[in-house]
């Protein structure tokens, strides 16, 4: 017997997602922020479970999956930029209608981002800290100790005979990733032979939007602070503006930039 149809509703739990929204105030845009920072987790969780699937597939040498892989992760991230124009419409006034009812809450307590960062390569110890008393601890904990995208990556440069040298791949995986001369070496001997390490080539390029675009977003969450906030403190206690202004100008996967230089 063939088994009844299921409703979309029911398939996609779209009753208890919409059930999710629990506005504190009757600011006319606290609903708004609510919903769309929700987005943004959704979205994080969706890049997260992409990007595993892309540093197992180059754990198997299989390039070409991890690429279209990232091909898809590019429009996600795209949705994830375009995020931000919601907040940026909000004006000082209206985000301070509903900002006391935030209490300590900060995005800055994101397991989802924090553990996309780790994925990604910015691993730091210390950012397991603001997750210690919460669920998501062991979570973000267990991120730290996997090998993050840009591991696979360069295990598998190695493998294509590529000079990465052995300190780089032998490190713990929660240790801060320093970058390496062989490694910048080692990129560039892919960029002056595209022809001849095709797939590393569009690797390359594939990571380096990867990270334009995180850099976009974080650019991007910076001036929508200023925006709405000035230099206010951010909420949850952080330094705010100053403090997303020294994380603007981090970048994933170093090498991929500095190796432009002598291109």
């Amino acid at each position: 017997m063939d088994a009844p149809p299921t409703a979309y509703a029911e398939y996609a739990e779209m009753d208890a997602l919409l059930a999710l929204q629990h506005p504190r105030t009757s600011a006319a845009t606290e609903p708004g922020f609510i919903i769309m920072s929700q987005v943004m987790e959704l979205l994080f969780k969706l890049l997260h479970t992409e990007f595993t699937t892309a540093r197992d597939r180059l754990a198997d040498d299989d390039v070409d999956a991890a690429l279209w892989v990232l091909r898809r992760s590019a429009r996600v991230q795209q949705v994830a930029l375009s995020s931000w124009d919601f907040f940026s419409a909000m004006t000082p006034g209206e985000f301070a209608e509903f900002r006391e009812v935030l209490g300590t809450a900060s995005g800055f307590q994101s397991a989802s981002y924090r553990r996309l960062e780790f994925l990604l390569g910015n691993k730091d110890p210390r950012m397991v800290g603001p997750h210690r008393d919460a669920s998501s601890h062991e979570t973000v904990a267990g991120q730290l100790r996997e090998p993050s995208l840009y591991d696979a990556v360069l295990a598998l440069l190695r493998r294509r005979g590529l000079p990465v040298a052995d300190a780089v791949l032998t490190r713990p995986c929660e240790a801060p990733y320093e970058p390496h001369d062989s490694v910048e070496r080692a990129w560039r001997e892919v960029y002056d032979n595209g022809a001849g390490h095709g797939s590393l080539f569009l690797l390359g390029e594939a990571l380096t939007d990867v990270a334009d675009s995180f850099a976009r977003w974080r650019y991007t969450h910076l001036t929508v602070v200023q925006r709405v906030l000035g230099g206010k403190p951010g909420t949850g206690g952080t330094d705010g503006v100053s403090w997303l202004e020294r994380i603007a100008g981090h970048r994933f996967f170093p090498e991929l930039w500095s190796v432009r230089s002598l291109l």
